[in-house]
């Protein structure tokens, strides 16, 4: 059959979650901050399910977040916590791949607050620039527009590494990303920096179906990784937001969620995985559903 690569699930949510404190925005990287450990607990339990590869919990360290709170300062000491923790966890279970996780610079699902792709550049490279020896790919996550992944492509051009490119999709229209700009629009970006592989995250599952209709056209190795929210909030897309302004979805228990993701794999994608709202649980199903299916989870 077909060699999968299974992602890993919720990082952020799912460490906010297990802390007990309350959301702050700063999200998970206030979480790293208090309890360190509970990041490599939290990938060595996706490991232990069947995922193959850790993301890194870097989606939200840049200065422009941390500035607001006057922890700018604190970027390469958050980042080497969040590989370290990654990398123990790998050598737990004696293999699988960590995937550096770079973040929107600013905020998800806001594309109105990207800085010119060359600004975006220089924040993005410093993130590049201490990863790079330490993990075995990139992953450019919840790309809401064109600007956006240029920025983010730029950095990690020639970066000797894999680069993997994730856009988020509207949720009441897969065919769009969350600017508005249709998928098919990103296509000259793909051939100008030539990423690795083109994916669809933080999304509901059924746009993700929808859009990765379009993606299988684009003739990039593809996948997907879908969240469990039952839609953003306005509360949300509003400066500073906190996690607990948004809904889980109560109809995405685990055996849904797999099926949803095998259909994604019957549509040609050969990396799939959870985010936001999707956890170790749902791996574990996905992983089971994979193996049943004759598929090799590489």
């Amino acid at each position: 059959m077909t060699d999968v690569t299974l992602l890993d699930g919720s990082i952020g949510q799912e460490l906010v979650r297990r802390s007990g404190t309350r959301a702050t925005p700063l999200w998970s990287t206030r979480v790293m901050m208090d309890d360190p450990d509970l990041v490599g607990a939290l990938h060595s339990d996706y490991f232990a399910v069947g995922a193959t590869v850790a993301t890194t919990n870097t989606y939200a360290v840049h200065r422009s977040r941390l500035a607001r709170v006057g922890l700018e300062d604190r970027v390469p000491a958050l980042t080497d916590t969040a590989l370290t923790q990654a990398e123990m966890a790998r050598e737990r279970f004696s293999g699988g791949r960590i995937a550096g996780s770079l973040g929107p610079l600013f905020a998800s699902y806001r594309p109105d607050l990207n800085p010119d792709p060359e600004e975006a550049e220089l924040k993005f490279g410093e993130l590049v620039r201490l990863m790079r020896p330490r993990v075995d790919l990139f992953l450019i996550e919840t790309v809401s527009s064109i600007q956006e992944a240029e920025g983010a492509l730029r950095a990690t051009e020639d970066c000797g590494k894999p680069v993997w490119l994730a856009l988020t999709v509207q949720d009441d229209d897969g065919t769009r990303l969350r600017s508005g700009e249709l998928l098919t629009q990103i296509v000259p970006m793909l051939h100008r920096f030539n990423p690795d592989a083109v994916l669809l995250n933080c999304s509901r599952p059924e746009a993700v179906s929808q859009g990765l209709d379009i993606v299988t056209d684009f003739g990039w190795p593809f996948g997907a990784y879908a969240n469990g929210f039952a839609g953003i909030a306005d509360e949300f897309l509003k400066d500073a937001p906190t996690v607990d302004s948004l809904e889980r979805r109560v109809d995405l228990a685990p055996e849904p969620y797999a099926e949803h993701a095998m259909g994604w794999v019957k549509q040609g994608a050969t990396i799939v995985g959870g985010c936001c709202e999707v956890g170790p649980d749902h791996i574990a199903e996905l992983a089971r559903q994979l193996r049943a299916a004759g598929h090799k989870i590489v």
